[in-house]
């Protein structure tokens, strides 16, 4: 038998947050809280609140456990009520005490191999667990019988695992799913389950294969296919009907417009911005297996639920920031309550998640990218009548939600969260890395009315409800042009912006040698001998020392550079992204179900008829051999002697991704892609410019890729890391060289910042990345500590351009003002010649004397770079540590933690 017992050195439990959560709460809303300072590092903070690197605060109430090293997607109870179930980005389900959140199990996954459940209540295959499965978007169930728990594999399979007599939770079996035979995917992805009353039917959302699978609940055997929309999400019984929530609407129809929605396969998208543009309800009749009605419900249809007197089914819109509610009987649709104050509001709710009170008069939300739970007063039997009562603080990004009737509060999942830091340097401060997955749970007393109103109001802090409301302010008439006007609609002094997007930096890795900013030198492994111009403009212009990527790799990291914005999708797509990486930079990396429902910054440019020029960004690249009968792919060598002129055997070429780009974008500038030098894109880019200034005009938002200071690794048919890192370097100075020397300089602004800092090591957070800002009106020789992100660079545009803000993010963005300066200094800037030879490869692996070396140039050679940031991370960085450092320098594990990959 399995023995129960308390963990404390897995998951640690936040005990003095359960003693002082509501403590904190009431404190923070006795008076008006105090505002963020505006120089505040991101991370936690002793007065226990989180600052996020996306401009929001943290202060959940109540109770509130830690779970390091997980995603948590997914939650359940015992059908006791004792035990919690959490499970999200590891091949594990945890089992916590329902009381105070201890662990008492972590679980390991059945193997695929055990296909039959165990007679024995503890399976033997526990000694032989499935390592490489997690749990999908979602899919968590444990059956009435209270012994049988079910939980979505993403790896196409339904986990089981039984409770004993005694307790205690064992892996019990696997039930495969049939393959979904997807163009670019065979095994299926399950996300939502339910089972029949007798429990002996379970029901399973086939996320891919766009169905419904009907199985028996003990041997697995399929008894019904039910074909329903497009990425079934979640499904629920009521009364003798089936609904099932579909992500992507309906199917596609001959004559729609259609996207790519991931692995060859597509979905509806709007006309103009072309991301998904429905969601939908199937209803099924039980008994038929028929499809008897599709009701359209708002975007990203998620989360259901069924209220307890089972008259109505809601789902959620996660990309509509309302609620569906449908009538249980037909499935028609009888309300649409809104997650957030007002139907006006910028879109930044992201309600996922749903639990009601027992007596079904409260309904509770998770709302994803308010980091709170909405709590509404439901009453649809009027059309109108259910409303936003209040919000709740929790974690970030509540993804699942449950009601404790025993204890009367709510328990939410959050995905997300920036942990203390396992390693800590010999000054005592905790270190954190952006991959160091640091999800928690709230347990949360329900608040009276009073109360509510007050952690409403610190909801609103936490987000800056204040700077988006600022934000929204009118233009005044009158107001005499700025660098960066305080009102959109305002006068600029500035004309055109080029945003220059790289890969995978943090500051101290390339500028912890500046002594002028706070970095640590120990840790700088690309300073200013392998950087000069990156250190040039830092110096000549400002060095920001406190900026942060939103993104932690380049799949969000490419969203939210381009939209201010990270959907529910994207954020539950993180165990292995099952249906597309979708960083927008080619096949399977292009999905309209990932995208941003408001769209990206170039539609919102060219609806305001902004002209445009997008040099790689989100698009994919056809680099190829001229000769169509060669082989295989040109590799760096190739690419390079093509560049100089030596040979004319390569093609370069590149196709955007998404169409609104197709009439902006020159084909033969290539985005992402390792084997081509970045000395070619600044090319391609600097013809361009003297093509415009032979015209005289330039466009006024111009996006330009840079990716090589990606980095290769150590394998030898690439470049040393040291190489690809001054490639970038000197094609970035080039680029701001030509502009600073055209006649266009006098009105423009240059940024340029990394997309993600792959999990790299920084001393003050994973999160803090290089960012560069130049133009006339820039600050000249100062160093600027105001906390800044990748939505301030998008919100600094938006103000110089007239451009409204897109969503809550980047209207509650700090802007850029403190690095601007309203007198112009038109000199221009120098670029600075390489200091190592860009074409340096790496040694071959069998001349490496030192076996550490030569073991990394093989992990190098086995990874693929073809496409964005699918090398595991950790190893990654360890290799381009030792191609610095060398092997007899310890890797500075105090500054980074390793953590499960996140490559598909």
């Amino acid at each position: 038998m399995a023995k129960v017992a308390r963990t404390s050195d897995v998951v640690r439990v936040t005990r003095l947050a359960v003693a002082c959560g509501v403590a904190l709460a009431l404190g923070a809303c006795r008076g008006d809280p105090a505002p963020r300072s505006p120089h505040e590092f991101v991370g936690r903070k002793p007065d226990g609140r989180t600052v996020t690197p996306v401009n929001q605060t943290l202060a959940p109430f109540g109770g509130f456990v830690d779970l390091p090293g997980l995603r948590p997607q997914a939650i359940g109870f015992s059908r006791d009520g004792a035990k919690l179930l959490v499970s999200g980005k590891t091949a594990e389900l945890l089992v916590l005490d329902a009381d105070d959140g201890a662990v008492l199990q972590r679980v390991a996954f059945p193997h695929d191999d055990r296909r039959e459940a165990s007679v024995e209540p503890v399976s033997p295959n526990i000694q032989k667990p499935d390592t490489k499965g997690q749990l999908s978007y979602t899919g968590l169930l444990i059956a009435d019988d209270g012994k049988r728990v079910f939980l979505s594999n993403v790896r196409g399979s339904i986990k089981v695992f039984a409770f004993g007599d005694d307790g205690a939770l064992a892996p019990s079996h696997t039930l495969p799913l049939p393959p979904a035979n997807a163009p670019r995917r065979d095994e299926e992805i399950p996300t939502g389950l339910a089972l029949s009353r007798d429990g002996g039917t379970l029901w399973v959302c086939g996320m891919l294969g766009n169905r419904l699978l009907e199985l028996d609940s003990s041997t697995g055997d399929l008894r019904r296919t039910i074909e329903v929309g497009v990425a079934p999400w979640d499904v629920v019984l009521a009364g003798e009907r089936l609904f099932v929530s579909n992500f992507g609407g309906r199917r596609p129809a001959a004559g729609d417009l259609v996207g790519p929605a991931g692995r060859g396969t597509t979905v509806r998208v709007d006309p103009v911005r072309h991301v998904a543009s429905e969601g939908s309800v199937s209803v099924i009749d039980l008994a038929s297996g028929a499809v008897v009605r599709e009701t359209p419900t708002g975007l990203h249809a998620c989360d259901l639920a069924l209220s307890p007197d089972g008259r109505f089914v809601v789902c959620c819109n996660a990309g509509s920031d309302n609620l569906s509610v449908l009538d249980a009987r037909d499935g028609t649709l009888v309300d649409t309550i809104w997650a957030k104050p007002s139907p006006a509001d910028l879109l930044g709710a992201t309600p996922n998640a749903l639990a009601f009170a027992p007596d079904g008069e409260r309904l509770y939300v998770a709302n994803g990218t308010q980091n709170a739970i909405g709590v509404i007063d439901f009453d649809p039997d009027e059309r109108g009548d259910s409303r936003l009562r209040g919000l709740i603080p929790v974690g970030w990004f509540p993804g699942a939600l449950l009601f404790d009737a025993a204890r009367t509060r709510v328990v939410a999942a959050n995905v997300k969260g920036i942990g203390f830091g396992r390693e800590r340097r010999s000054d005592g401060e905790p270190e954190f890395n952006s991959h160091q997955y640091h999800g928690s749970v709230s347990l949360c007393p329900l608040p009276d009315d009073e109360l509510l109103e007050r952690l409403t109001v610190q909801v609103d802090v936490g987000l800056r409800r204040d700077a988006i409301e600022h934000a929204l302010l009118p233009p005044r008439p009158g107001v005499p042009a700025r660098a960066i006007p305080e009102r959109v609609g305002e006068p600029s002094l500035i004309r055109h912006v080029v945003y220059v997007i790289k890969e995978n930096r943090t500051y101290d890795q390339v500028l912890g040698d500046l002594p002028q900013g706070r970095g640590d030198p120990e840790l700088c492994v690309f300073g200013e001998r392998i950087t000069p111009n990156q250190h040039a403009i830092a110096r000549q212009f400002v060095l920001l020392d406190n900026t942060y990527c939103a993104g932690i790799l380049s799949a969000d990291g490419h969203q939210w550079s381009t939209t201010a914005f990270a959907t529910d999708y994207m954020e539950k797509s993180f165990a292995g992204f099952p249906r597309s990486y979708p960083d927008g930079m080619g096949e399977d990396e292009d999905d309209a179900l990932a995208y941003s429902p408001a769209g990206f910054i170039w539609d919102h440019a060219l609806a305001r008829g902004i002209t445009l020029r997008n040099y790689g960004e989100f698009c994919g690249p056809k680099v190829r051999w001229r000769d169509a009968s060669r082989s295989g792919e040109p590799d760096f060598l190739a690419c390079w002697k093509a560049w100089q002129g030596e040979t004319d055997d390569v093609v370069f070429q590149c196709a955007p991704m998404v169409p609104p780009l197709e009439p902006h974008s020159p084909p033969h500038y290539v985005g992402w892609n390792m084997s081509v030098p970045d000395q070619y894109r600044a090319d391609v880019f600097l013809r361009e410019l003297a093509e415009f200034e032979s015209r005289g005009e330039f466009p006024q938002l111009t996006i330009v890729c840079l990716p090589n200071d990606h980095t290769s690794g150590t394998d030898e048919d690439c470049p040393t890391p040291a190489a690809c890192m001054a490639d970038n370097d000197l094609a970035f100075g080039r680029i701001v060289e030509g502009l600073s020397r055209s006649r266009f300089w006098p009105r423009m602004a240059i940024f340029g910042i990394e997309d993600d800092p792959q999990a790299g090591w920084d001393h003050v957070s994973g999160y803090r990345t290089t960012c560069y800002v130049a133009g006339p009106y820039v600050k000249r020789g100062v160093t600027v500590g105001t906390q800044f992100n990748t939505t301030s660079v998008l919100r600094t545009i938006e103000q110089i351009l007239g451009i409204p803000p897109m969503n809550q993010f980047d209207a509650s963005a700090t802007p850029m003002h403190d690095a601007f300066t309203d007198v112009a200094d038109l000199t221009p800037f120098c670029a600075l010649p390489a200091n190592i030879r860009l074409d340096e490869m790496n040694p071959k692996a069998g001349s490496l004397l030192d076996a550490v070396l030569r073991d990394d140039a093989l992990a190098s050679a086995s990874i693929d770079f073809s496409a964005v940031d699918r090398a595991p991370e950790d190893l990654l960085n360890r290799i381009l540590w030792r191609a610095m450092r060398g092997t007899a320098v310890p890797y500075p594990d105090w500054a980074v933690t390793k953590v499960a990959d996140d490559d598909d």
